[in-house]
């Protein structure tokens, strides 16, 4: 029995362990169905292709899409401790003002404005920078500038700015359009992932237990109340149950993807049910309207120096 039960170890899985668990006065159960984040490809930014589609990604594939011709999408998705700050592009990047100051001026969702939120983001940064309106600094997750800026990007920024492009040296600052450099979640060279800055430092916690190769396959609910998990761990069956809280972070796929196997979403086949139809208890709109920005890549092949 554990007061609280948090379900994946992503970026918000890592932090809520790590915050949780700093009172000793409670117990902590962190599951994360992917492995350990000790290969040296994660901790290496120049790395980072070598991470997808292996056994740190999900490696999720979207259904046919209208308006990419028909084509299913890769998605990768984190499956490791740091979920994706464990595999993506170590971009620091907030979200939109815009979309803040909706969740709380239009939705309800009071504390959640872009400037109630501001002391938190500050709170959480060690930026290379220092201290400002915008950023903080002692935080644990580092944020600093790239060490290696190619020739070209400085040439591809000023042609950017020759089409009417803004430029921007801070896109977490007063605006978020333009074209600039991007800060970067690294510390000394290496990737500052959620595990590394909040999890890592909290492991030796006796309150805390983290499992890995553990895959949630259902939340119990009693009396309308989630009162546990049941789990997978290392391919044998297991069940925990939380005193307090179960606490749902797999992320924008895999939260409602439990939720459904949970029987609460409308009747339909998730991913991951084996085809099988699953009953809603609790019939909300789980798992819709979700919508994922499009991105185009382009990378500069290294050439010899002769040419």
């Amino acid at each position: 029995m554990y007061d609280y039960i948090i379900v994946g170890a992503g970026s918000a899985g890592c932090v809520l362990a790590a915050r949780l668990s700093a009172d000793p006065g409670v117990s902590v159960l962190l599951l994360e169905a992917g492995p350990p984040d000790d290969a040296d490809e994660i901790r290496a930014p120049a790395a980072l292709n070598r991470l997808f589609q292996t056994a740190y990604d999900w490696n999720y594939l979207t259904v046919p899409q209208h308006r990419a011709a028909g084509r299913s999408i890769y998605w990768p998705r984190g499956k490791v401790l740091g979920g994706s700050s464990s595999i993506n592009a170590m971009i620091y990047i907030r979200g939109n003002r815009h979309d803040f100051q909706t969740w709380r001026n239009e939705h309800g969702c009071t504390g959640w404005g872009y400037e109630d939120l501001m002391p938190y983001f500050r709170r959480a940064e060690d930026n290379s920078r220092g201290p400002s309106a915008y950023h903080g600094t002692g935080g644990p997750l580092a944020v600093t500038d790239p060490r290696y800026k190619s020739a070209a990007r400085p040439a591809f920024i000023a042609a950017a700015q020759e089409q009417g492009a803004k430029a921007n040296d801070d896109f977490n600052g007063p605006r978020q359009d333009g074209v600039g450099w991007y800060q970067l979640t690294q510390r000394h060279g290496q990737r500052c992932s959620a595990a590394t800055a909040y999890l890592h430092p909290a492991m030796s916690r006796q309150n805390l237990t983290v499992r890995t190769d553990a895959l949630v396959t259902k939340v119990i609910i009693e009396g309308g109340r989630a009162v546990g998990v049941d789990y997978v761990y290392h391919g044998e069956p297991e069940t925990a149950r939380a005193n307090a809280e179960v606490i749902l972070s797999g992320g924008a796929v895999n939260s409602p993807q439990l939720l459904m196997l949970s029987g609460i979403g409308q009747p339909q086949r998730p991913p991951g049910a084996a085809g099988h139809l699953v009953h809603a208890a609790d019939p909300r709109p789980v798992g819709e309207g979700r919508q994922r920005e499009p991105a185009a890549l382009a990378a500069d092949p290294p050439r010899p120096a002769d040419q």
